[in-house]
């Protein structure tokens, strides 16, 4: 659960996020996830069935083409860790998005 920006930086709202990456030092690479229903060519909805540890309390979008960076201090705690299958096509799902 981290402090997610809006994509105005304006606010910012707690919500899960998937870490995708982390460099050598503090910083963070992380995709949203939502509980609302997203419509886009890009989100991967997700449900229990797709956490090795832990879970949501409902079902769920990961948000591929919404990225950001944080430091890893901001990460406020941890809710579960999603099956490599899931995290894979997340990741598969960004690199399609880079290469376009």
């Amino acid at each position: 659960m981290i402090p997610f920006p809006f994509s105005d930086l304006t606010q910012a709202k707690r919500r899960p996020a998937l870490i995708v990456a982390s460099d050598q030092g503090d910083d963070l690479i992380l995709c949203q996830i939502t509980s609302q229903l997203v419509r886009d060519e890009y989100a991967i909805a997700v449900s229990n069935d797709d956490f090795a540890s832990g879970s949501l309390r409902q079902s769920s979008n990961i948000r591929p083409n919404r990225l950001f960076t944080a430091d890893q201090q901001l990460v406020l705690y941890q809710v579960g860790r999603l099956k490599p299958e899931t995290t894979n096509a997340a990741i598969a799902k960004i690199i399609e998005i880079l290469q376009q």
